[in-house]
């Protein structure tokens, strides 16, 4: 397996599982993703790394049966969406970032400056949550004026017309707030409905 490089920052991911298996040996796991780096075929693949040397790989979704259970990986537009080992009971923990990747810097500083952390992640909810009603808005003019809706509730017009600027700023907010919480895996319908 590549070391992780500070240049492959913004392109890859890179996640950690050690497990115990029923022998009592320490096997270690490593998931490798390259978000730009195998596009060519136009599908994101998972690698699976077992002590250090490649094991398996999958296209996006994928799912890695290891010693106990399942890993699983998954990724949205904006990132990781789930990186987790699933038991053969259903218990479910997230892998651990390399230390090196973003989402290992995301999780060092959450680590290291949880007030800040929590602050940067309130603001990621405002944003998408800003970036869900604009779309409701956007949406609920144009659908109002079909023939069928606009007879039975009657045309909508939109109490808020934003300049063009402030539309594509707030889009951009809303696609930055998404790779934040892309990289601390915390990916919901807000981020689906945001962007």
């Amino acid at each position: 397996m590549q070391r992780f490089r500070w240049w492959q920052v913004p392109g890859r991911a890179l996640f950690h599982l050690r497990l115990i298996g029923v022998d009592g040996e320490l096997t270690e796991y490593a998931v490798d993703l390259r978000h730009w780096g195998n596009q060519s075929s136009g599908e994101t693949k998972a690698h699976l790394y077992r002590e250090g040397r490649h094991h398996a790989q999958s296209t996006i979704p994928a799912a890695f049966g290891v010693e106990g259970g399942t890993i699983e990986v998954s990724m949205s537009n904006f990132g990781m969406k789930r990186c987790h080992y699933v038991t053969d009971g259903g218990v479910e923990r997230q892998l651990i970032p390399d230390p090196r990747s973003a989402e290992g810097r995301r999780a060092r500083l959450d680590r290291n400056h949880p007030s800040l952390s929590r602050g940067i992640g309130a603001v990621a909810v405002i944003m998408l949550l800003i970036g869900v009603v604009l779309l409701a808005l956007q949406l609920a003019e144009p659908i109002s004026q079909i023939p069928p809706v606009a007879e039975r509730i009657g045309p909508w017009e939109s109490p808020l017309h934003l300049p063009l600027w402030l539309n594509i700023t707030l889009g951009v907010g809303a696609a930055l707030a998404s790779m934040e919480r892309a990289l601390r895996l915390r990916f919901s319908w807000l981020d689906t409905l945001g962007n």
